[in-house]
């Protein structure tokens, strides 16, 4: 009778010992997001790269731009250190969702179906997209005008969307300069990119055989993608107010007009 009782105390003390694992084991898994970055003192941003002015390599091979600013900016706000991870459009989200990143800072647009998924800061920037052909393309004027015809974009991108809802084949690609090589080349028909994006590759190549014959009337808000949930809300909070912030001191105008010649932050 006295081993059974003590097998007993001690299965139900193991049983106990379990169940306080368990809870540390979700404690941890739900901590406060922002607590956590700074408990490490690293924030880690995924971009791609490759897309001018934005994010991209520059002659020495660092990597600059609008966004990795920006982002350096938050982190300093923040009070810790940035970790910049590159990679392709649609490896960002997939290491956004499964927790690799803490945001995704790469020009991102708002649409609904990035709502359902994603909470977005406030935006610090208003682009409007261009589509821009090569220069004796007389066929297309308008967005309307894609209907049957070829485009290029990265894959899964605002702009594939938008060709593809216009009734466009989308040929998928990395960058910006292989996307307006291919319509230079009369290998697409065309292309929908930033404003902006265009103007500034337009300043590097001059000659370059391609034009924009139509924009869109309404400017898209760019912002910064990150996971939903509770434990991500003070972290959130803290990268909107480090938006306001940068905003008010002039600081984050300064930083467009570095590198697209005008100011985006503003509507």
């Amino acid at each position: 009778m006295k081993k059974k009782l003590g097998y007993l105390f001690l299965t139900g003390l193991m049983a106990l010992s379990l169940a306080a694992c368990g809870k540390g084991s979700q404690d941890a898994g739900g901590q406060d997001l922002l607590q956590q970055i700074q408990d490490k003192g690293t924030l880690t941003v995924a971009m791609e790269g490759t897309w001018a002015p934005w994010t991209y390599h520059d002659e020495d091979d660092n990597l600059v731009g609008f966004d990795v600013e920006v982002a350096r900016k938050i982190a300093e706000k923040l009070g810790v250190e940035v970790n910049f991870v590159e990679g392709e459009w649609d490896g960002l989200f997939a290491g956004l969702d499964s927790g690799r990143y803490d945001m995704v800072v790469n020009g991102v647009e708002i649409t609904d179906e990035r709502a359902e998924k994603y909470d977005f800061s406030e935006p610090y920037g208003y682009i409007r997209t261009a589509l821009i052909v090569a220069e004796g393309n007389e066929e297309i004027k308008t967005f309307e005008d894609l209907n049957g015809k070829t485009t290029t974009n990265s894959m899964a991108s605002t702009y594939m969307t938008l060709a593809e809802s216009y009734g466009a084949t989308v040929t998928p690609v990395d960058s910006l300069d292989q996307t307006l090589d291919l319509v230079i080349a009369g290998r697409v028909d065309a292309t929908l990119n930033a404003e902006v994006s265009f103007y500034d590759y337009m300043k590097v190549h001059p000659d370059a055989a391609v034009k924009v014959v139509a924009l869109t009337d309404d400017a898209s808000h760019v912002s910064i993608p990150m996971r939903k949930g509770e434990e991500a809300a003070s972290f959130r909070e803290a990268v909107d107010q480090a938006i306001r912030e940068l905003k008010e001191s002039g600081e984050l105008g300064e930083i467009s007009v570095k590198y697209f010649g005008t100011d985006i932050t503003r509507e």
